[in-house]
């Protein structure tokens, strides 16, 4: 085409669509697969599609590789690699990383309750999506917490070759004093006496904690009695 200063213009044969498909194109399946690889590696091996999308792998090719049978969903949103499957620890520690260990679940870590609980008792940031927590298994039960109250006492755990945020058991006692209308009583009873007779506890971090938590007084009169 010749406009009227006398320059010839050319028009792209390619549609933005074309280029779009061209530039997915580029991606082989080697480089998908190796990129998936790196970001399983780094999030305990479960991915969000939003990661994924973020590396230049749309839902389409997502949807192709579960077709594959080179990805599975794990549940809505997010994908592994994975053959095997999951244990329930790997589940949680893959999909709630940024959850501390408390209540129930702590004890039970700690040791302080000897049957496990039905359910993962997390502490999360309580600006956190509350979807991320609608499942059917594992179950889930979340306390959502003030940002600056979800680092006090935080501490890690292993538990079954999987790291967990957890913690330590001064804060976790506050805790649970803070809580006692959400624990059953003997599970509440149980708690407490096996802090008390536990010989690694801290009592003026019990303290410390107990000002910030607000129960003073409660660690006063239920543990303060017995030291």
């Amino acid at each position: 085409m010749i406009t009227a200063g006398g320059h010839r213009t050319i028009r792209s044969s390619l549609t933005p669509q074309c280029d779009m498909m061209y530039g997915e194109a580029v991606m082989n399946i080697q480089q998908v697969q190796s990129l998936i690889a790196e970001a399983m590696e780094k999030h305990n091996g479960i991915v969000k599609k939003e990661e994924l999308t973020k590396l230049g792998i749309d839902y389409r090719r997502i949807d192709a590789l579960v077709k594959e049978g080179k990805l599975s969903r794990v549940r809505n949103g997010y994908y592994t690699d994975r053959v095997d499957g999951f244990s329930e620890v790997e589940l949680v520690a893959a999909l709630f990383p940024d959850a501390m260990l408390c209540m129930e679940s702590a004890l039970y870590a700690y040791g302080y309750l000897k049957e496990k609980p039905y359910g993962w008792t997390l502490a999360v940031d309580k600006n956190t999506s509350k979807s991320r927590f609608k499942m059917d298994y594992p179950r889930i039960i979340p306390f959502y917490t003030e940002p600056e109250a979800l680092v006090l006492g935080a501490s890690t755990i292993e538990l079954q070759g999987c790291s967990f945020g957890i913690y330590d058991k001064e804060r976790l006692i506050c805790d649970c004093l803070k809580y006692e209308s959400k624990m059953s009583h003997d599970d509440f009873k149980t708690a407490i006496q096996a802090y008390i007779a536990d010989p690694d506890k801290d009592i003026s971090v019990l303290m410390d904690y107990a000002r910030e938590r607000k129960v003073l007084k409660k660690v006063q009169s239920l543990i303060g009695v017995w030291l």
